[in-house]
Protein backbone atom coordinates (compact mmCIF):
# COMPACT_ATOMS: atom_id res chain seq x y z
CA UNK A 1 0.00 0.00 0.00
CA UNK A 2 1.44 3.43 -0.88
CA UNK A 3 1.50 6.31 1.31
CA UNK A 4 -1.04 8.04 -0.60
CA UNK A 5 -3.30 5.48 -0.18
CA UNK A 6 -3.14 5.12 3.42
CA UNK A 7 -3.84 8.42 4.56
CA UNK A 8 -6.78 8.66 1.62
CA UNK A 9 -4.96 10.45 -1.16
CA UNK A 10 -4.81 13.64 0.94
CA UNK A 11 -1.50 15.94 1.25
CA UNK A 12 -0.82 17.84 3.81
CA UNK A 13 0.62 21.46 3.59
CA UNK A 14 2.95 20.83 6.37
CA UNK A 15 6.59 19.90 5.93
CA UNK A 16 7.43 16.48 6.44
CA UNK A 17 10.13 15.02 8.25
CA UNK A 18 10.95 11.41 7.54
CA UNK A 19 12.81 8.78 10.01
CA UNK A 20 16.26 7.68 8.08
CA UNK A 21 16.21 5.49 5.36
CA UNK A 22 16.63 1.94 5.19
CA UNK A 23 17.14 0.37 1.75
CA UNK A 24 16.23 -3.09 0.86
CA UNK A 25 19.28 -5.58 1.69
CA UNK A 26 19.22 -8.93 0.97
CA UNK A 27 20.60 -11.47 3.83
CA UNK A 28 21.26 -15.46 4.02
CA UNK A 29 21.50 -15.60 7.67
CA UNK A 30 18.60 -15.82 9.63
CA UNK A 31 20.11 -14.46 12.71
CA UNK A 32 21.51 -11.21 10.83
CA UNK A 33 18.19 -11.04 9.03
CA UNK A 34 16.66 -10.42 12.65
CA UNK A 35 19.20 -8.18 13.91
CA UNK A 36 18.51 -5.84 10.88
CA UNK A 37 14.79 -5.87 11.87
CA UNK A 38 15.45 -4.52 15.21
CA UNK A 39 17.95 -2.36 14.22
CA UNK A 40 15.49 -0.55 11.68
CA UNK A 41 12.39 -0.47 14.28
CA UNK A 42 13.92 0.82 17.58
CA UNK A 43 15.73 3.46 15.37
CA UNK A 44 12.81 4.49 13.58
CA UNK A 45 10.35 4.03 16.82
CA UNK A 46 12.52 5.92 18.72
CA UNK A 47 12.76 8.77 16.05
CA UNK A 48 8.78 9.31 16.71
CA UNK A 49 9.34 9.22 20.49
CA UNK A 50 11.56 11.67 20.43
CA UNK A 51 10.10 14.00 18.12
CA UNK A 52 6.84 13.52 20.51
CA UNK A 53 8.89 14.31 23.84
CA UNK A 54 10.21 17.51 21.74
CA UNK A 55 6.67 18.44 21.27
CA UNK A 56 5.37 18.05 24.65
CA UNK A 57 8.66 19.59 25.79
CA UNK A 58 7.69 23.12 24.11
CA UNK A 59 10.79 22.93 21.54
CA UNK A 60 9.66 24.72 17.76
CA UNK A 61 6.70 22.58 16.80
CA UNK A 62 7.75 20.13 13.78
CA UNK A 63 5.95 19.79 10.68
CA UNK A 64 4.38 15.99 10.17
CA UNK A 65 6.87 13.53 11.62
CA UNK A 66 7.02 9.87 10.16
CA UNK A 67 8.78 6.85 10.63
CA UNK A 68 8.27 3.70 9.00
CA UNK A 69 7.38 0.02 9.83
CA UNK A 70 10.61 -2.80 8.73
CA UNK A 71 9.69 -5.39 6.01
CA UNK A 72 10.92 -8.59 5.15
CA UNK A 73 10.90 -9.45 1.52
CA UNK A 74 10.91 -12.78 -0.95
CA UNK A 75 11.10 -13.04 -4.49
CA UNK A 76 10.72 -16.78 -6.12
CA UNK A 77 10.45 -18.02 -9.97
CA UNK A 78 9.87 -21.80 -9.00
CA UNK A 79 6.79 -23.72 -7.26
CA UNK A 80 9.62 -25.84 -5.82
CA UNK A 81 10.64 -26.66 -2.11
CA UNK A 82 13.31 -28.52 -0.63
CA UNK A 83 10.77 -30.14 2.10
CA UNK A 84 7.23 -30.96 1.10
CA UNK A 85 6.35 -32.62 4.50
CA UNK A 86 6.21 -28.85 6.60
CA UNK A 87 2.87 -27.08 6.78
CA UNK A 88 4.26 -23.63 6.66
CA UNK A 89 7.44 -22.37 6.01
CA UNK A 90 7.39 -22.00 2.10
CA UNK A 91 5.21 -19.54 -0.19
CA UNK A 92 2.57 -20.77 -2.34
CA UNK A 93 3.78 -19.96 -6.05
CA UNK A 94 6.55 -17.67 -7.56
CA UNK A 95 5.84 -13.94 -7.07
CA UNK A 96 7.05 -11.33 -4.91
CA UNK A 97 6.10 -11.59 -0.93
CA UNK A 98 6.19 -9.68 1.41
CA UNK A 99 5.46 -8.11 5.28
CA UNK A 100 5.76 -5.34 7.85
CA UNK A 101 7.31 -6.53 11.23
CA UNK A 102 6.78 -5.03 14.44
CA UNK A 103 8.73 -6.06 17.73
CA UNK A 104 11.28 -7.93 16.71
CA UNK A 105 12.99 -7.92 19.67
CA UNK A 106 9.78 -10.05 20.78
CA UNK A 107 9.44 -11.98 18.15
CA UNK A 108 13.38 -12.69 17.64
CA UNK A 109 12.87 -16.73 17.60
CA UNK A 110 9.64 -16.62 16.25
CA UNK A 111 10.98 -14.79 13.37
CA UNK A 112 14.40 -16.61 13.35
CA UNK A 113 12.64 -19.71 12.70
CA UNK A 114 9.99 -18.76 9.82
CA UNK A 115 12.85 -16.66 7.98
CA UNK A 116 15.24 -19.91 8.08
CA UNK A 117 13.07 -22.34 6.90
CA UNK A 118 11.85 -19.77 3.91
CA UNK A 119 15.70 -19.41 3.03
CA UNK A 120 15.74 -23.12 3.46
CA UNK A 121 12.84 -24.16 1.19
CA UNK A 122 13.40 -21.65 -1.45
CA UNK A 123 17.70 -21.72 -1.36
CA UNK A 124 17.43 -17.74 -1.91
CA UNK A 125 17.73 -14.77 0.35
CA UNK A 126 15.33 -12.93 1.92
CA UNK A 127 15.08 -8.60 1.67
CA UNK A 128 15.38 -6.52 4.82
CA UNK A 129 14.64 -2.90 4.46
CA UNK A 130 11.81 0.03 5.73
CA UNK A 131 8.20 -0.66 4.56
CA UNK A 132 6.11 2.34 3.15
CA UNK A 133 4.12 1.55 6.29
CA UNK A 134 3.96 4.06 8.59
CA UNK A 135 4.13 3.34 12.36
CA UNK A 136 1.22 5.33 14.05
CA UNK A 137 2.90 7.21 17.17
CA UNK A 138 0.97 5.44 19.89
CA UNK A 139 2.95 2.47 18.75
CA UNK A 140 6.29 3.57 19.08
CA UNK A 141 5.12 3.28 23.27
CA UNK A 142 5.14 -0.70 23.34
CA UNK A 143 2.80 0.25 26.62
CA UNK A 144 0.67 3.18 24.70
CA UNK A 145 -0.03 5.14 28.30
CA UNK A 146 2.12 7.90 27.29
CA UNK A 147 1.25 9.98 24.59
CA UNK A 148 -2.98 10.90 25.02
CA UNK A 149 -1.24 12.19 28.91
CA UNK A 150 1.46 13.49 27.30
CA UNK A 151 -0.64 16.03 24.69
CA UNK A 152 -3.01 16.48 27.58
CA UNK A 153 -0.46 17.67 29.69
CA UNK A 154 0.83 20.03 27.33
CA UNK A 155 -2.25 21.99 26.61
CA UNK A 156 -1.16 21.40 22.70
CA UNK A 157 -3.02 23.74 20.13
CA UNK A 158 -3.17 21.40 17.37
CA UNK A 159 -4.11 17.89 17.25
CA UNK A 160 -1.76 15.15 17.20
CA UNK A 161 -2.91 13.58 13.93
CA UNK A 162 -1.47 16.97 12.22
CA UNK A 163 2.12 16.44 13.63
CA UNK A 164 2.06 12.32 13.64
CA UNK A 165 0.17 9.20 11.98
CA UNK A 166 -2.06 7.76 14.07
CA UNK A 167 -3.46 3.89 14.24
CA UNK A 168 -5.61 3.74 11.24
CA UNK A 169 -8.06 0.83 11.90
CA UNK A 170 -8.48 0.15 7.50
CA UNK A 171 -5.05 -1.47 7.76
CA UNK A 172 -5.64 -3.99 11.11
CA UNK A 173 -8.62 -6.14 9.17
CA UNK A 174 -8.07 -9.87 9.40
CA UNK A 175 -8.47 -10.06 5.67
CA UNK A 176 -5.59 -12.19 5.20
CA UNK A 177 -6.19 -14.93 8.20
CA UNK A 178 -9.82 -14.74 6.42
CA UNK A 179 -8.96 -15.96 2.92
CA UNK A 180 -10.45 -12.54 1.32
CA UNK A 181 -7.40 -10.44 0.80
CA UNK A 182 -7.30 -9.35 -2.55
CA UNK A 183 -3.38 -7.66 -3.62
CA UNK A 184 -3.11 -4.79 -4.99
CA UNK A 185 0.08 -4.19 -6.43
CA UNK A 186 0.35 -7.94 -7.02
CA UNK A 187 2.59 -8.02 -3.76
CA UNK A 188 1.53 -11.26 -1.82
CA UNK A 189 1.85 -11.37 2.28
CA UNK A 190 3.74 -13.23 3.94
CA UNK A 191 2.08 -13.55 7.47
CA UNK A 192 -1.40 -13.60 8.61
CA UNK A 193 -1.19 -10.32 10.18
CA UNK A 194 0.19 -6.70 9.29
CA UNK A 195 2.48 -5.09 11.71
CA UNK A 196 -0.23 -2.50 13.12
CA UNK A 197 -2.68 -5.38 12.93
CA UNK A 198 -0.18 -7.13 15.48
CA UNK A 199 0.29 -3.88 17.66
CA UNK A 200 -3.41 -3.33 17.80
CA UNK A 201 -3.06 -6.79 19.85
CA UNK A 202 -0.17 -6.33 21.76
CA UNK A 203 -1.47 -3.45 23.41
CA UNK A 204 -5.11 -4.62 23.52
CA UNK A 205 -3.73 -7.62 25.65
CA UNK A 206 -2.28 -5.69 28.25
CA UNK A 207 -5.38 -3.75 28.64
CA UNK A 208 -7.86 -7.02 28.48
CA UNK A 209 -5.07 -9.13 30.92
CA UNK A 210 -2.84 -6.71 32.70
CA UNK A 211 0.23 -8.75 31.68
CA UNK A 212 2.74 -7.65 29.03
CA UNK A 213 3.14 -9.45 25.62
CA UNK A 214 6.39 -10.56 26.51
CA UNK A 215 4.94 -12.89 29.16
CA UNK A 216 2.66 -15.15 27.29
CA UNK A 217 4.15 -18.69 26.47
CA UNK A 218 3.79 -21.13 23.87
CA UNK A 219 1.04 -23.27 25.66
CA UNK A 220 -2.51 -21.61 26.47
CA UNK A 221 -5.02 -22.51 29.10
CA UNK A 222 -8.62 -20.58 28.97
CA UNK A 223 -10.98 -21.00 31.69
CA UNK A 224 -14.71 -20.10 32.13
CA UNK A 225 -14.18 -19.99 36.24
CA UNK A 226 -11.87 -18.01 38.72
CA UNK A 227 -11.74 -21.60 40.84
CA UNK A 228 -9.36 -22.71 38.07
CA UNK A 229 -7.30 -20.08 38.77
CA UNK A 230 -7.10 -20.16 41.99
CA UNK A 231 -5.97 -23.68 42.08
CA UNK A 232 -3.56 -22.66 39.04
CA UNK A 233 -1.68 -20.14 41.03
CA UNK A 234 -1.15 -22.80 43.57
CA UNK A 235 0.19 -25.30 41.45
CA UNK A 236 2.51 -22.94 39.91
CA UNK A 237 3.89 -21.94 43.10
CA UNK A 238 4.73 -25.21 43.76
CA UNK A 239 6.05 -26.12 40.55
CA UNK A 240 8.21 -23.09 41.05
CA UNK A 241 9.68 -24.77 44.09
CA UNK A 242 10.84 -28.37 42.08
CA UNK A 243 13.96 -27.61 40.87
CA UNK A 244 13.88 -30.05 37.69
CA UNK A 245 10.34 -28.55 36.66
CA UNK A 246 12.28 -26.29 34.34
CA UNK A 247 9.70 -23.53 35.36
CA UNK A 248 11.45 -19.98 36.09
CA UNK A 249 8.93 -17.35 36.97
CA UNK A 250 5.35 -16.67 37.80
CA UNK A 251 3.80 -13.67 36.41
CA UNK A 252 0.58 -12.02 37.76
CA UNK A 253 -2.02 -9.19 36.44
CA UNK A 254 0.26 -6.66 37.20
CA UNK A 255 3.75 -8.18 35.68
CA UNK A 256 3.95 -9.46 39.70
CA UNK A 257 6.94 -11.93 38.57
CA UNK A 258 7.31 -14.20 41.51
CA UNK A 259 11.22 -15.92 40.84
CA UNK A 260 11.79 -19.84 41.11
CA UNK A 261 12.71 -20.36 44.44
CA UNK A 262 10.50 -17.37 45.77
CA UNK A 263 7.52 -16.95 47.92
CA UNK A 264 6.74 -13.47 47.09
CA UNK A 265 6.31 -11.00 43.98
CA UNK A 266 10.27 -9.50 42.89
CA UNK A 267 8.67 -6.88 40.54
CA UNK A 268 5.74 -5.35 39.42
CA UNK A 269 2.90 -3.66 41.07
CA UNK A 270 -0.65 -5.23 41.51
CA UNK A 271 -3.42 -3.59 39.94
CA UNK A 272 -6.09 -1.82 41.94
CA UNK A 273 -8.69 -4.49 40.84
CA UNK A 274 -8.47 -7.13 38.21
CA UNK A 275 -8.82 -6.39 34.75
CA UNK A 276 -11.64 -7.95 32.28
CA UNK A 277 -9.76 -11.21 31.85
CA UNK A 278 -6.76 -11.66 33.55
CA UNK A 279 -3.59 -13.53 32.48
CA UNK A 280 -1.00 -15.53 34.89
CA UNK A 281 2.32 -17.62 33.31
CA UNK A 282 4.14 -19.73 34.52
CA UNK A 283 7.42 -18.91 32.48
CA UNK A 284 9.82 -21.13 31.08
CA UNK A 285 12.85 -20.85 29.00
CA UNK A 286 12.39 -19.97 25.53
CA UNK A 287 8.64 -18.98 26.32
CA UNK A 288 7.52 -23.19 26.28
CA UNK A 289 5.59 -22.22 29.57
CA UNK A 290 1.94 -21.91 30.32
CA UNK A 291 0.16 -19.18 30.27
CA UNK A 292 -3.58 -19.00 31.61
CA UNK A 293 -6.47 -16.60 31.32
CA UNK A 294 -9.76 -16.61 32.76
CA UNK A 295 -11.63 -15.73 29.74
CA UNK A 296 -15.30 -15.23 31.75
CA UNK A 297 -18.66 -16.55 30.09
CA UNK A 298 -19.77 -15.93 27.07
CA UNK A 299 -18.19 -16.19 23.27
CA UNK A 300 -17.80 -12.37 22.94
CA UNK A 301 -14.64 -12.52 25.66
CA UNK A 302 -13.80 -15.89 23.93
CA UNK A 303 -13.56 -14.40 20.58
CA UNK A 304 -12.03 -10.82 22.02
CA UNK A 305 -9.14 -12.69 23.61
CA UNK A 306 -8.31 -15.75 20.69
CA UNK A 307 -8.20 -12.72 18.44
CA UNK A 308 -5.52 -11.01 20.33
CA UNK A 309 -3.14 -14.27 21.43
CA UNK A 310 -3.26 -15.53 17.68
CA UNK A 311 -0.51 -12.53 16.80
CA UNK A 312 2.01 -14.26 19.46
CA UNK A 313 1.19 -17.51 17.61
CA UNK A 314 1.01 -20.08 20.33
CA UNK A 315 1.96 -23.68 19.87
CA UNK A 316 -1.48 -24.63 21.14
CA UNK A 317 -4.48 -23.49 23.50
CA UNK A 318 -7.11 -25.62 25.11
CA UNK A 319 -10.35 -24.68 26.71
CA UNK A 320 -11.01 -26.26 30.42
CA UNK A 321 -14.11 -25.19 31.66
CA UNK A 322 -18.08 -26.33 32.93
CA UNK A 323 -20.48 -27.84 30.61
CA UNK A 324 -24.36 -28.70 30.82
CA UNK A 325 -24.11 -32.59 29.99
CA UNK A 326 -26.31 -33.34 27.95
CA UNK A 327 -27.10 -37.27 27.64
CA UNK A 328 -28.43 -39.55 30.93
CA UNK A 329 -25.25 -41.70 31.15
CA UNK A 330 -23.55 -39.21 32.10
CA UNK A 331 -22.28 -37.91 35.54
CA UNK A 332 -21.66 -34.87 37.40
CA UNK A 333 -17.85 -34.68 37.43
CA UNK A 334 -17.75 -36.89 33.68
CA UNK A 335 -15.17 -35.17 31.25
CA UNK A 336 -16.08 -34.27 27.47
CA UNK A 337 -13.53 -34.43 25.53
CA UNK A 338 -14.69 -32.53 22.12
CA UNK A 339 -14.46 -33.61 18.37
CA UNK A 340 -16.69 -31.83 16.64
CA UNK A 341 -18.72 -28.18 17.74
CA UNK A 342 -22.38 -26.90 16.95
CA UNK A 343 -21.73 -23.24 16.42
CA UNK A 344 -24.80 -21.37 17.77
CA UNK A 345 -22.20 -18.86 19.72
CA UNK A 346 -22.70 -16.47 16.17
CA UNK A 347 -19.89 -14.05 17.24
CA UNK A 348 -17.39 -15.99 14.26
CA UNK A 349 -20.28 -15.75 11.53
CA UNK A 350 -18.76 -13.08 9.27
CA UNK A 351 -15.42 -14.14 9.65
CA UNK A 352 -15.26 -17.78 9.10
CA UNK A 353 -18.94 -19.10 7.90
CA UNK A 354 -20.77 -21.65 10.25
CA UNK A 355 -20.43 -23.93 7.09
CA UNK A 356 -16.77 -24.38 7.52
CA UNK A 357 -15.88 -27.12 9.53
CA UNK A 358 -13.96 -27.42 12.90
CA UNK A 359 -11.75 -30.72 13.07
CA UNK A 360 -10.31 -32.27 15.78
CA UNK A 361 -6.44 -32.49 15.63
CA UNK A 362 -4.95 -36.05 15.99
CA UNK A 363 -2.13 -34.81 18.19
CA UNK A 364 -4.26 -32.67 20.52
CA UNK A 365 -6.71 -34.84 21.05
CA UNK A 366 -4.39 -38.22 21.72
CA UNK A 367 -2.45 -35.89 24.14
CA UNK A 368 -5.69 -34.96 26.12
CA UNK A 369 -7.18 -38.44 26.12
CA UNK A 370 -3.68 -39.65 27.59
CA UNK A 371 -3.83 -36.88 30.01
CA UNK A 372 -7.32 -38.22 31.40
CA UNK A 373 -5.87 -41.70 31.65
CA UNK A 374 -2.99 -40.74 33.38
CA UNK A 375 -4.23 -38.22 36.11
CA UNK A 376 -8.28 -40.25 36.86
CA UNK A 377 -6.18 -44.15 36.66
CA UNK A 378 -8.23 -45.25 33.75
CA UNK A 379 -6.90 -46.56 30.86
CA UNK A 380 -9.05 -48.11 27.62
CA UNK A 381 -12.43 -49.10 27.83
CA UNK A 382 -12.48 -48.25 31.48
CA UNK A 383 -11.81 -44.84 30.57
CA UNK A 384 -15.25 -44.37 29.10
CA UNK A 385 -16.40 -44.37 33.18
CA UNK A 386 -15.38 -40.90 33.40
CA UNK A 387 -15.06 -39.41 30.21
CA UNK A 388 -17.06 -39.44 26.88
CA UNK A 389 -15.78 -37.98 23.03
CA UNK A 390 -18.21 -35.67 21.01
CA UNK A 391 -19.64 -32.86 19.62
CA UNK A 392 -19.82 -30.30 21.93
CA UNK A 393 -22.23 -27.43 21.19
CA UNK A 394 -21.85 -23.46 22.30
CA UNK A 395 -24.55 -21.32 22.70
CA UNK A 396 -24.40 -17.42 23.03
CA UNK A 397 -28.01 -17.29 25.46
CA UNK A 398 -26.48 -18.62 28.96
CA UNK A 399 -30.03 -18.88 29.85
CA UNK A 400 -31.25 -21.19 27.05
CA UNK A 401 -32.87 -23.55 29.74
CA UNK A 402 -35.89 -20.90 29.73
CA UNK A 403 -36.41 -21.54 26.08
CA UNK A 404 -39.39 -23.99 24.80
CA UNK A 405 -37.13 -27.40 25.21
CA UNK A 406 -38.91 -29.14 22.53
CA UNK A 407 -36.81 -27.32 19.74
CA UNK A 408 -33.64 -27.18 21.41
CA UNK A 409 -33.75 -31.07 22.37
CA UNK A 410 -34.42 -31.89 18.75
CA UNK A 411 -31.26 -29.73 17.61
CA UNK A 412 -29.14 -31.21 19.91
CA UNK A 413 -30.61 -35.00 19.27
CA UNK A 414 -30.02 -34.58 15.51
CA UNK A 415 -26.66 -32.74 15.80
CA UNK A 416 -25.37 -35.62 18.05
CA UNK A 417 -24.16 -33.21 20.93
CA UNK A 418 -22.91 -34.75 24.31
CA UNK A 419 -22.69 -31.16 26.09
CA UNK A 420 -23.38 -27.45 26.03
CA UNK A 421 -21.50 -24.20 27.05
CA UNK A 422 -21.11 -20.64 25.74
CA UNK A 423 -17.21 -20.25 24.66
CA UNK A 424 -15.59 -24.06 23.41
CA UNK A 425 -16.83 -23.80 19.60
CA UNK A 426 -15.36 -20.04 19.45
CA UNK A 427 -11.72 -20.80 20.86
CA UNK A 428 -11.61 -23.87 18.53
CA UNK A 429 -13.00 -21.87 15.45
CA UNK A 430 -10.67 -19.20 16.15
CA UNK A 431 -8.34 -21.60 16.58
CA UNK A 432 -9.10 -22.91 12.83
CA UNK A 433 -9.04 -19.63 11.76
CA UNK A 434 -5.59 -18.08 12.78
CA UNK A 435 -3.88 -21.66 12.58
CA UNK A 436 -3.20 -22.25 16.27
CA UNK A 437 -3.90 -26.14 17.67
CA UNK A 438 -6.95 -26.07 19.57
CA UNK A 439 -8.92 -28.40 21.84
CA UNK A 440 -11.21 -28.69 24.09
CA UNK A 441 -11.81 -30.27 27.16
CA UNK A 442 -14.90 -29.65 29.51
CA UNK A 443 -16.21 -31.28 33.05
CA UNK A 444 -20.20 -31.55 33.67
CA UNK A 445 -21.33 -29.48 36.55
CA UNK A 446 -25.06 -29.69 35.88
CA UNK A 447 -27.54 -31.63 33.60
CA UNK A 448 -31.14 -29.63 33.19
CA UNK A 449 -32.50 -31.33 30.58
CA UNK A 450 -32.66 -33.87 33.48
CA UNK A 451 -33.22 -31.93 36.28
CA UNK A 452 -29.99 -31.54 37.71
CA UNK A 453 -29.44 -27.58 37.51
CA UNK A 454 -26.37 -25.86 39.05
CA UNK A 455 -27.65 -24.62 42.49
CA UNK A 456 -24.88 -22.92 44.98
CA UNK A 457 -24.08 -26.52 47.00
CA UNK A 458 -23.94 -28.81 44.65
CA UNK A 459 -21.91 -25.95 42.70
CA UNK A 460 -19.25 -26.16 45.88
CA UNK A 461 -18.74 -29.39 46.26
CA UNK A 462 -18.35 -30.13 42.79
CA UNK A 463 -15.51 -27.31 42.35
CA UNK A 464 -13.87 -28.47 45.21
CA UNK A 465 -14.24 -32.20 43.90
CA UNK A 466 -13.31 -31.56 40.04
CA UNK A 467 -11.10 -28.39 39.87
CA UNK A 468 -7.72 -29.68 41.04
CA UNK A 469 -8.31 -32.87 38.84
CA UNK A 470 -9.33 -31.25 35.60
CA UNK A 471 -6.67 -28.60 35.55
CA UNK A 472 -3.90 -31.09 36.05
CA UNK A 473 -5.55 -32.89 33.31
CA UNK A 474 -4.85 -29.80 30.80
CA UNK A 475 -1.05 -29.12 32.17
CA UNK A 476 -0.24 -32.91 31.91
CA UNK A 477 -1.83 -32.31 28.42
CA UNK A 478 0.44 -29.60 27.24
CA UNK A 479 3.36 -30.82 28.70
CA UNK A 480 2.85 -33.80 26.72
CA UNK A 481 2.43 -31.12 23.07
CA UNK A 482 5.35 -29.56 24.56
CA UNK A 483 7.73 -32.43 24.21
CA UNK A 484 6.42 -32.82 20.38
CA UNK A 485 8.52 -30.68 17.49
CA UNK A 486 5.76 -27.50 16.86
CA UNK A 487 6.51 -28.15 12.97
CA UNK A 488 4.18 -31.39 13.99
CA UNK A 489 1.96 -30.41 15.82
CA UNK A 490 0.89 -27.58 13.19
CA UNK A 491 -1.13 -29.24 11.52
CA UNK A 492 -1.86 -29.03 7.67
CA UNK A 493 -5.67 -29.25 8.25
CA UNK A 494 -5.16 -25.79 9.40
CA UNK A 495 -3.79 -24.71 6.13
CA UNK A 496 -5.44 -23.55 3.02
CA UNK A 497 -3.66 -24.32 -0.67
CA UNK A 498 -2.93 -20.59 -0.71
CA UNK A 499 -1.21 -19.80 2.63
CA UNK A 500 0.80 -17.37 3.81
CA UNK A 501 4.62 -18.60 4.63
CA UNK A 502 5.20 -17.68 8.24
CA UNK A 503 2.80 -20.21 10.94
Amino acid sequence: MSIASYFGGTASTRSLELSPEFPFEPFDDADKAVDRLIEIFETNTAFLRNAFQDLIGGKDKPGRVRAFYPEVRMETESHARLDSRLAYGFVSGPGQHATTITRPDLFRDYLKVQISLLMKNHETPVLIGASDMPIPLHFAFYDGTHVEGGAAAANLELPLADFFDLPDLSVMDDSIANGTYESTNGVLPLASFTAPRVDYSLHRLQHYTATAAEHFQNYVLFTNYQFYIDEFCRMSHELLGDPDSGYEAFVEPGNLTTLAGGVEPSSGVAPAKLPQMPAYHLKRKDSAGITMVNIGVGPSNAKTITDHIAVLRPHVWLMLGHCAGLRTSQKLGDYVLAHGYVREDNVLDKDLPTWVPIPPLAEVQVALEDAVAEVTGYDGYELKRVMRTGTVGSIDNRNWELWDQKGIVQRFSQSRAIALDMESATIAANGFRFRVPYGTLLCISDKPLHGELKLPGMATDFYKRQVSQHLEIGIRALEQLRNMPPESLHSRKLRSFAETAFQ
